[in-house]
């Protein structure tokens, strides 16, 4: 199956050093070569770079390794096509508009004969049960809050809902955002780790590559980053427990259920 990688932060931070890590999980360190995808949020807007060949091989991922984006809300992936033949509308994360707002989902699992019916808004662009899932979301949530954007606290226990709902279905890792509110649900696999103050050195996984964040960081910054393994080997990542479903705000996991 796919991989996931999002980040969520309380200053506009880039991801250059993780993505160097991930991007190698597209055919070097492991076999997801069907595509890749990521969005950078800046206020309102969206940064998003697609390719439907590996992340390794990918002059679109070169440039993203080299190019410091600096943004509070990232979603990563990188495919092992499982449904939907590899594609470029088949690649993650995918986009719509809701509440005047872009939306930004991508999922790692797979959602065995998933085919919601009345859809009113959203349709999918692709053959993906991912797309699927993401516009019936959309759907759920447009449908449940008629006259606009509700609060955090008002959206969490719909989404937890229909994601429920879903999960019953097939695997259900998946990160969502509006780049105010980040959302990850863990089906099977799915960590995180906070960076904070007093930084250290992490090292990579996948690359042999070290950066010294005390070296890059302000005391107050605050970064979490949440991927399907973790993508260092010498820092404590926290485990999401299946079936959790975590808001993220400023770089941190929120208490809403």
């Amino acid at each position: 199956m796919c991989q996931l990688l999002g980040m969520n932060c309380n200053t506009p931070t880039d991801i250059c050093f993780s993505f160097e890590g991930f991007a190698a999980r597209g055919g070097k360190t492991d076999d997801h070569r069907d595509g890749w995808g990521i969005a950078f949020f800046e206020g309102k807007g969206c940064r998003m770079f697609i390719d439907a060949i590996s992340s390794i091989s990918s002059p679109i991922a070169e440039l993203v390794r080299c190019y410091p984006i600096h943004s509070t809300h990232v979603i990563a992936h990188i495919r092992k096509a499982t449904q939907g033949e590899i594609a470029l509308e088949n690649c993650h994360p995918f986009r719509r508009e809701l509440w005047g707002r872009y939306w930004v989902f991508a999922h790692n699992g797979d959602l065995p004969e998933f085919n919601p019916t009345d859809m009113q808004y959203y349709q999918p662009v692709g053959n993906t049960d991912s797309e699927k899932a993401f516009c019936l979301i959309l759907e759920t949530i447009r449908q449940s809050f008629p006259e606009g954007r509700p609060s955090l606290e008002k959206l969490y226990p719909v989404l937890r809902e229909i994601t429920d709902k879903i999960s019953e279905i097939g695997v259900f890792n998946y990160l969502l955002s509006d780049g105010e509110y980040f959302f990850s649900h863990c089906s099977t696999k799915l960590c995180y780790i906070i960076r904070e103050a007093p930084f250290a050195a992490a090292h990579l996984i996948d690359q042999d590559l070290t950066v010294d964040f005390s070296e890059l960081t302000k005391p107050s910054d605050r970064v979490a980053v949440i991927a399907t393994t973790p993508l260092t080997d010498n820092e404590v990542w926290t485990i999401i427990e299946p079936g959790e479903l975590l808001a993220f705000q400023d770089g941190l996991p929120l208490q809403l259920a």
